[in-house]
């Protein structure tokens, strides 16, 4: 009897807390699907001229619109918040979409500000016309909408299958819950819901690869 209790101890209990603590406040266990296929940027315009693809990703995505520096404390939120913890991550990224004849103010952005946070490699930044933007956008089938500069504060999880992950539902005191985005102007929301939810994605990927008998770094 001692030895179960001893094993119960040793195994059982640091999984279920695990579980409690990658669920945190979200009463969800898998993460719900706001929207299913989101469309590829991957023909769109780099600062490297490589092409950026979410297939395959766990991808935050983000839109800054016009004015690039109005949005730099919220690029620092999510850097250091979220970013950071993740950036060691082969399949992990942040993408964020901007309109075409805004990469001088990414390229100051990135020289005089995110480069003073470290490295900046999992960032991407994508470039296409207002119209391909709005049309891109409404694609996503969201309640929330891009401002008159084409920017949101809000930026969103999407899955490996380009689907649109948030919260629908019931939280853990029966509340109607939705949650598209996050918002990046917040510290709270990002390290109490988005920290969360990301937590649980990584969780799903991180079991889908002990299943294979493939569990590395590499989600």
């Amino acid at each position: 009897m001692k030895k179960n209790i001893v094993l119960f101890v040793l195994f059982v209990l640091p999984i279920v807390a695990y579980l409690f603590f990658a669920s945190g406040v979200n009463s969800f266990i898998s993460l719900p699907t706001i929207t299913k296929n989101v469309p590829e940027v991957n023909t769109w315009k780099t600062l490297d001229n490589k092409p950026v693809a979410l297939t395959n990703k766990i991808t935050i995505l983000g839109f800054i619109g016009t004015d690039v520096m109005k949005h730099k404390g919220s690029f620092f939120n999510l850097y250091e918040i979220i970013y950071d913890k993740y950036k060691d991550f082969k399949d992990f990224q942040v993408v964020m979409v901007l309109p075409d004849g805004t990469q001088k103010q990414v390229e100051d952005l990135l020289k005089l500000d995110i480069k003073q946070l470290g490295t900046h490699k999992g960032w991407k930044f994508v470039f296409a016309s207002p119209n391909d933007i709005v049309a891109f956008y409404d694609k996503l089938q969201l309640v929330g909408k891009l401002d008159t500069t084409l920017a949101t504060p809000n930026v969103f999880i999407i899955d490996k299958k380009r689907n649109l992950r948030g919260r629908k539902g019931e939280d853990q005191k029966g509340t109607p819950e939705y949650k598209e985005g996050y918002n990046t102007i917040f510290v709270s929301e990002l390290y109490n819901k988005m920290m969360d939810d990301m937590k649980i994605i990584i969780y799903e990927y991180r079991a889908a690869l002990k299943k294979n008998h493939n569990a590395t770094k590499e989600l």
